[in-house]
């Protein structure tokens, strides 16, 4: 299963990531104005991941003309159909739709240093924010962070709209910008690289915490403890806890049972499987265990979702 972390590090190079199909492709390449390309994919495995979003600060002393800031996005359980006309119906495939797919999309925004010039040149510099956006931040770095509610709904947004024309591109800027601010209201004030644990600054340090994630993802069903995750990356408990925590924004055990309930609805709603065979593929020792899990973080009691 492609992983979400490799797609927001490939989705700038403009190729279709392994194993999703393109269903949707819009962008702009305008110089000197935001770039931007927001694609949509038909995933043709189970997703189970949360959304994510991807900050690249680009710097070189050498050649400022080359600077450059990047948001990346990559966000699931939309849908899409292509035949625009049929939006009322009840999600029946009919001989000229095949019916709703649930999608994968990726969104990525360019911004020169050129561009955001315009927003500091006449502020003075006197926080790590501003210091990014002027491009006087000596590092170049990399900083992931979860999706509040505020950029999913501008993401949501930029999805679902029925401008066209000058009107659309006036809103297409707009959401961007909305982004941008979201976006950098995620750095905190530190130096270094973007993180305030020092061992983050080394990029072997970030590729663990990373690693990490992905081989919880993959012990959905298999509950590993932060012992066995912590020697599988080679890295300290207490730095893993720490490391995952600025990453990510969370904690390793909130990230994990947030996952398992994610894939646990999944499995109920639209797989339609019992309650019984859920908690023991997602590796629980009983079913009121599971169920006590499911509500405290759903709401909804687990028989609720079943169709």
């Amino acid at each position: 299963m492609v992983q979400v972390m490799d797609i927001l590090k490939v989705s700038h190079h403009g190729g279709i990531e392994p194993g999703m199909d393109l269903l949707y492709e819009k962008g702009q390449d305008i110089p000197g104005s935001i770039q931007y390309s927001i694609k949509r994919y038909y995933a043709q495995h189970p997703w189970v991941a949360e959304d994510t979003g991807m900050m690249v600060y680009h710097y070189n002393s050498k050649k400022p003309t080359e600077n450059y800031l990047e948001l990346r996005y990559c966000i699931t359980g939309n849908r899409y159909c292509e035949e625009k006309s049929c939006a009322q119906c009840e999600q029946l495939p009919t001989q000229i739709c095949g019916g709703k797919h649930q999608t994968v999309d990726v969104f990525t925004f360019h911004f020169t240093a050129g561009f955001l010039h315009q927003f500091v040149h006449n502020v003075k510099v006197n926080n790590h924010k501003d210091e990014v956006l002027a491009f006087r931040h000596p590092n170049a770095f990399t900083k992931i962070f979860p999706l509040c509610i505020k950029k999913r709904n501008v993401l949501d947004g930029l999805l679902n709209h029925s401008y066209s024309g000058s009107l659309e591109n006036i809103f297409v800027n707009a959401k961007i910008h909305e982004l941008l601010l979201y976006s950098l209201e995620c750095l905190v004030e530190e130096k270094g690289e973007g993180f305030s644990c020092k061992f983050l600054a080394d990029e072997s340090g970030r590729e663990r915490i990373y690693q990490s994630r992905e081989i919880l993802l993959q012990h959905i069903g298999d509950p590993i403890t932060i012992k066995e995750l912590s020697r599988k990356v080679a890295m300290n408990e207490c730095y893993l806890k720490k490391g995952f925590k600025e990453v990510f924004g969370t904690t390793i055990f909130d990230f994990y049972q947030q996952q398992r309930m994610e894939h646990a609805k999944y499995l109920l709603y639209e797989k339609g499987l019992s309650v019984t065979d859920v908690s023991a593929l997602l590796g629980y020792s009983s079913i009121s265990h599971f169920s006590a899990a499911f509500k405290k973080h759903t709401g909804l009691k687990p028989c609720e979702l079943l169709k």
